[in-house]
């Protein structure tokens, strides 16, 4: 069950639109607690901090290290070595057949050549050998139809590689993820997640899949272009050379121009990501405030800024190939010249001249081909040292070995001297304790930025404490594997979280393996069962996505649905049921009622009307409890309660009564 309080500073940094859902395993998270604001650089847009126009802020983007990554992605195709090997071996092969093509083309132009010559010359029982010609013309076409098979081969292999590669990167990062502490997912929007997920990670399988084979095959390429052009001119061979350096000055000069603006538009894709998916899934609430000129308008900053990075990485890019076809040109009439020269004074054949100038061209195409991996590489790069800035994040503490001893069996759950802040410089709770009777029903009531749910989310260690413990059943909370620890709680939260999918598999979430007499008898002790047969496919209506199809209260009976199938061993409401009208928040209790029956219960509210009946009312302020007791006894003590119930029942004002 997951959702999070609207109470934006009470649910504590990240609450809200922006958190993640649970998990079926339970890791995931609600609300995140506490009332402590996000660090004042990340901007605040209309969802909190840092989520809205201004709060793009994308850490790790400055020192970077290419060598490194570079390094570190050869690493991850350390598991494919055998196909990496077959890659080679069949690209040297497809390109040495290739490599050999114009110089045996060049042995049947000769003999063309010299055949004719010879006939006009008038020499006797001259003629053109054509059967020499055909047999060398066959032998050539074989050599280039095995080049293309061997490279098609290699190409399939590459794909394979570079697919299975990125298949296994995107699972470490999504793994990664899960076990990253919440307070990491907080401080970024999902825009910029997913952008790391999706647009970085398929960057690098795209780079892989295109350059893997092309790497190879361009140095084979180079290498017997340039031996082949020694066995026919030395000469012309250093011609050829001679244009090398420029090459490398060329590629080097925009390459380094380049990077910084591939690195600049990734960052910027990611803000556009942020901010599109933010503004969507919130459109209602920029509606009802009027705010849409103003969303267009950080729509249009981000757009403004991505487009001028990436004019400006894509322009540098487009310049490479001009330039290294100005100085192919360039080096292909000089060796034209040289050749004519060479061929007038007969120290070189016209057939290994055609050669050289075939050899010429091969030999300038993977040094062009280079330079546009080179280029490429430097978004790769930057897409990769993203990826790799998640994986490399500090994950929550191990979780302990499991012993296989049950959680909570009878629920007696206490609180001793904790400390904790959402950062080291604000303390949120110092000292904090309390105790819950197994079975017993805890309230807990304050006003907004109390830290009522942060106590929540401690017990479900969403966050850890930095001081003291806390305890289920006498055991510390963190003796437990977390996912073990958070399925033993049933969480109904006041922001209903449910999928894209049927009511039927919402409610089931609940419970794998759930049946359908127990997914419908759930849903009628949760009073959802009459709304959902009144929909025109029952149970198997497709809830779209934010579930915007039902209404609020609906969604919340639904969540509520899921907790009765989960039949966990304690309980935790936060504002169950806020969103439900009176007359269903009457039948909602007392199906809830039931559900709390022998269980361990922490009931979060707002509307003091909900929590009479508790058997321990905790009342917060300012993160520390600072009353305690049943609903009578707290009246009567006619302190901070009291204050609070005058101010809701009778229209008074707590402050100024005090």
């Amino acid at each position: 069950m997951s959702g999070e309080s609207n109470d934006r500073r009470d649910a504590g940094p990240g609450a809200g639109p922006a958190n993640r859902a649970a998990r079926p395993d339970g890791s995931g998270a609600g609300g995140s607690g506490g009332g402590q604001a996000r660090p004042a650089s990340r901007g605040r847009g209309p969802f909190g901090p840092g989520h809205g126009p201004g709060g793009f802020a994308m850490p790790g983007e400055k020192a970077k290290d290419f060598r490194g990554s570079f390094r570190r992605l050869l690493g991850e195709l350390r598991a494919s070595l055998r196909p990496l090997l077959a890659i080679v071996v069949l690209a040297v092969l497809s390109t040495s057949f290739s490599v050999a093509g114009p110089k045996i083309l060049g042995k049947a132009i000769t003999t063309l050549f010299e055949g004719i010559m010879a006939k006009a010359r008038g020499i006797p029982g001259a003629t053109v050998d054509f059967d020499k010609v055909g047999a060398i013309l066959l032998g050539l076409l074989g050599l280039y139809a095995a080049s293309a098979a061997l490279s098609y081969a290699t190409q399939w292999i590459s794909a394979g590689v570079a697919q299975r590669t990125v298949r296994e990167l995107r699972r470490r990062v999504d793994r990664k993820i899960d076990r990253l502490p919440l307070a990491w997912l907080d401080g970024r929007t999902h825009g910029e997640i997913l952008s790391r997920v999706t647009n970085d990670v398929d960057a690098i399988a795209n780079t892989l899949q295109q350059s893997l084979s092309q790497i190879v095959t361009s140095v084979v390429t180079l290498v017997g272009s340039v031996a082949m052009m020694l066995t026919i001119s030395w000469k012309l061979t250093l011609a050829a050379v001679a244009t090398l350096p420029f090459y490398a000055l060329a590629t080097a000069l925009i390459a380094s121009r380049s990077k910084g603006y591939f690195k600049a538009q990734q960052k910027e894709l990611g803000a556009l990501n942020g901010h599109v998916e933010e503004m969507y899934s919130g459109h209602a609430v920029v509606k009802a405030f009027g705010r849409e000129s103003k969303s267009v308008e950080d729509f249009e900053a981000v757009n403004a800024r991505l487009y001028d990075a990436g004019w400006k990485a894509q322009y540098l890019t487009g310049m490479i190939m001009p330039i290294m076809q100005f100085i192919n040109n360039s080096g292909y009439v000089l060796i034209a010249v040289a050749g004519g020269v060479l061929a007038t004074r007969r120290l070189l054949d016209l057939g290994d001249i055609q050669a050289f100038i075939q050899y010429a061209r091969q030999f300038t195409q993977p040094i062009m081909q280079t330079a546009n991996i080179a280029n490429v590489l430097q978004s790769t790069m930057a897409a990769a040292e993203r990826v790799f800035e998640v994986l490399d994040e500090a994950e929550e503490s191990a979780d302990p070995a499991d012993d296989g001893k049950p959680v909570a069996p009878r629920g007696e759950i206490s609180f001793e001297s904790i400390r904790f802040g959402y950062s080291p410089e604000r303390v949120l709770m110092d000292r904090l304790s309390l105790r819950a009777s197994a079975g017993g029903t805890v309230a807990i009531v304050g006003p907004t930025g109390a830290g009522k749910t942060t106590l929540v989310n401690l017990l479900m260690r969403f966050y850890d404490v930095s001081g003291g413990r806390i305890l289920v059943d006498g055991r510390d909370v963190r003796d437990f594997p977390r996912g073990k620890l958070r399925r033993a709680f049933g969480m109904v939260l006041q922001d209903a979280w449910l999928f894209n999918g049927t009511i039927r598999d919402n409610i089931a979430y609940g419970r794998e393996g759930a049946t359908e007499a127990e997914v419908v008898a759930a849903a009628e002790a949760a009073h959802a069962d009459h709304f959902i047969r009144t929909l025109p496919r029952g149970y198997d209506t497709v809830l779209n996505e934010d579930a915007t199809n039902l209404s609020q209260g609906q969604k919340q009976l639904l969540t509520i649905a899921r907790a009765f199938l989960a039949d966990p061993a304690a309980l935790i409401l936060d504002e169950a049921t806020s969103s439900v009208d009176t007359r269903t928040e009457l039948l909602v209790r007392k199906g809830m009622e039931k559900l709390m029956k022998g269980r361990t219960s922490f009931v979060i509210a707002h509307r003091l009307s909900t929590v009479r009946d508790a058997h321990t009312i905790l009342v917060m302020n300012e993160g520390a409890i600072v009353e305690q007791g049943t609903h009578a006894e707290l009246l009567a003590a006619k302190g901070f309660y009291a204050d609070l119930y005058r101010s809701q029942f009778l229209g008074l004002d707590a402050e100024a009564s005090a």
